[in-house]
């Protein structure tokens, strides 16, 4: 869910990150685009739950989604 993501400019400057945590968004995103499974991401992170990488995922898909493209 989208309160599984944090944005507060007082951690990590400002960047979405695993509410609670420190982790960003990108760096879930990255483990996940360089094939880590979930299981990988919470080996290297084991405070994030199954949910919370799952909703860096989506919170990726509510930005695209909520993103206003002009044609060139």
């Amino acid at each position: 869910m989208i309160q599984d993501i944090e944005i507060n400019p007082k951690v990590c400057n400002g960047k979405p990150v695993i509410a609670g945590t420190r982790v960003p968004v990108s760096v879930v995103l990255d483990h996940l685009s360089n094939g880590a499974s979930v299981d990988d991401i919470q080996g290297k992170y084991p405070e994030l739950s199954t949910e919370q990488v799952l909703a860096a995922i989506r919170y990726c898909r509510d930005v695209i989604d909520h993103t206003e493209l002009e044609t060139v």
